[in-house]
């Protein structure tokens, strides 16, 4: 099992955020780029109402992911999935339209290709029942600003190391929820200047 320390330490706060979704009944969770499992672990076993199927690109994270579930004994924790989120919905995993209650994304966009972002929401905005949200972690620049400086260093050598790379703008996020049927409701500030932001399906 991987064991990233960030995760480890944002867990607890992100879990308090997303506890406020989850609801009081049975929920359907897609985690897009679940790394190593961590987090899933961790909420699944805290929302036990909730079916959990994470996913990720990588061979590694997938095997650490798998590890997590079987440590930790999380029933409602599905089998992870391999996904390509720069690819359409419908390679996906089978999951079907509008069957999903929540779709998260912890600390994916910023080291991932802009075509990355584009298909999560693309995706969000076909997969997730109407009310339903999106719930993404990590650090954002906002209307074309980057604070502090911690971040903008952070920012810059994340494009020395792929150009590609970089905190997302919300300005951006909002535009891309808004062309896939959802809106962003709300921006949560979050230990070590992270953001949770909340996009709701219309």
């Amino acid at each position: 099992m991987l064991a990233p320390a960030a995760a480890e330490r944002n867990k607890g706060p992100i879990l308090a955020v997303l506890r406020e979704y989850a609801g009081p009944g049975p929920v359907r969770v897609l985690e897009v780029g679940a790394g190593a499992g961590l987090h899933a672990a961790h909420c699944a076993r805290a929302l036990p109402h909730a079916r959990w199927l994470p996913s990720d690109v990588e061979p590694r994270a997938l095997r650490s992911i798998a590890a997590y579930a079987e440590a930790m004994q999380v029933p409602n924790m599905l089998p992870p999935i391999y996904l390509d989120v720069s690819q359409g919905w419908e390679t996906w995993g089978g999951t079907q339209p509008a069957t999903l209650d929540l779709v998260v994304s912890i600390n994916m966009m910023h080291i991932s290709e802009l075509r990355c972002t584009e298909g999560l929401f693309k995706g969000a905005g076909v997969l997730l029942k109407p009310g339903g949200v999106l719930f993404t972690y990590g650090p954002y620049a906002v209307d074309g600003q980057i604070s502090p400086q911690s971040n903008v260093e952070f920012d810059r050598s994340l494009r020395q190391s792929n150009p590609a790379w970089g905190l997302r703008d919300t300005a951006l996020l909002r535009q891309l929820a808004e062309a896939n049927g959802m809106c962003l409701e709300r921006m949560v500030d979050m230990p070590a200047n992270n953001k949770s932001l909340i996009f709701r399906k219309l």
